[in-house]
């Protein structure tokens, strides 16, 4: 059996939470009976998102998402880049910092330096900017995007967390919820995300019995698999880079986050370096002078090949460009990048799957 963790939730909060679900639900219908306006492409335009606040895994699923599909298509990557500084519709490049793009789609510049990274809060303007600038894109994978409903995704993935299922949750502000679950039925593809790997056959039947799917609607189970650290900085870091770094190895280890779901991050640092110190901030965080020298603090040894300072992609993509961080704290300063798996060997179903929708709503690759 799975183990039950139920949720708490803030009862003197409910009026509100009735009024928001109101509000959200005649949005809805207003979207389902036309009055408001949804825009197709003739591209594929496959959509990655949640109907919660907090991390549920877009960036990872996103990131799998290009690695199949840059394979076939000329694929863009379109997001509203939260907290950027920067206004209406820009092209990331690698040399963007954070606050000119946002922190993922700098990180999935970074990584993909040869799709084009794009951010535009009005997503209809950015698909068109993108397609008037770049014309030989043939498939955008738009961001974060399930409650964004003036696009009409080509295929829409819906992703929620194994450790708060959507439908154990609420309506904001006493829950997560950004909708209500009846919402799940615009999605074509369900993924349970962040899953542990030893659940039992009957986990996933009650999960699925739970989700209440249609017919027309797929469900995955998907992890998370580290990869071996990397230097947020290589031509400073001293930490060695040619084989797996077993961070166990290390005396001083410490554990920096600033992303809406730590704990996977931190129970996999802590798993192989017991005494490691760990240091949260909130989503999207950004480090300040305070914060950079408080980190500096705890890295300080006498022997700096002892000491290993580990943040988060994310955070890693936000620290890059961080005129505080200096040269000791660079030498020690690595990231720990993720990738995900599919439980049950789904992972040749949903690749068959999003390639069959991406032919079938769009052209040929």
């Amino acid at each position: 059996m799975m183990e039950s963790h139920p949720m708490k939730f803030n009862k003197a909060l409910w009026p509100f939470a009735v009024v928001f679900k109101a509000i959200v639900q005649v949005r809805n219908w207003l979207f389902d009976h036309r009055i408001l306006r949804s825009e197709s492409f003739d591209i594929p335009v496959i959509a990655v998102g949640n109907i919660t606040v907090g991390g549920t895994g877009k960036t990872p699923h996103t990131e799998y998402l290009i690695r199949l599909l840059s394979n076939h298509y000329r694929v863009a990557f379109l997001s509203r880049g939260y907290k950027r500084k920067s206004k209406n519709f820009v092209v990331v490049q690698v040399s963007s910092t954070a606050s000119e793009a946002g922190d993922e789609p700098l990180q999935i510049k970074r990584k993909f330096n040869h799709i084009v990274v794009a951010v535009d809060g009005n997503r209809r303007r950015g698909i068109a900017e993108i397609r008037r600038r770049f014309p030989e894109v043939n498939l955008i994978v738009l961001d974060d995007a399930f409650q964004h409903r003036y696009v009409s995704p080509s295929t829409s993935i819906l992703l929620t967390d194994f450790h708060r299922l959507i439908y154990e949750d609420r309506m904001l502000p006493v829950g997560r919820l950004r909708e209500p679950v009846s919402g799940k039925a615009r999605a074509d593809i369900v993924i349970v995300t962040k899953c542990p790997n030893n659940i039992k056959p009957i986990g996933y039947r009650i999960i699925t019995k739970h989700l209440q799917l249609f017919p027309y609607q797929r469900l995955y189970f998907s992890t998370f698999r580290y990869d071996r650290v990397l230097p947020v900085f290589p031509d400073q870091c001293i930490v060695p880079t040619d084989e797996p770094t077993d961070i166990g190895l290390y005396e001083n280890v410490i554990a920096v986050s600033g992303i809406a779901s730590p704990e996977s991050f931190i129970h996999y640092v802590t798993h192989h370096c017991p005494s490691a110190r760990c240091v949260t901030f909130g989503d999207h965080h950004y480090f300040t002078a305070k914060d950079i020298a408080r980190i500096q603090r705890m890295a300080e040894q006498e022997r700096p090949e002892n000491t290993l300072v580990i943040v988060t992609e994310k955070d890693a993509a936000r620290l890059i460009h961080n005129h505080r961080v200096d040269n000791s704290l660079r030498k020690v300063l690595v990231y720990l990048p993720l990738r995900v798996s599919f439980l049950l060997n789904q992972g040749r179903e949903f690749d068959a799957q999003i390639l069959e929708a991406a032919q079938r709503s769009g052209q040929q690759p």
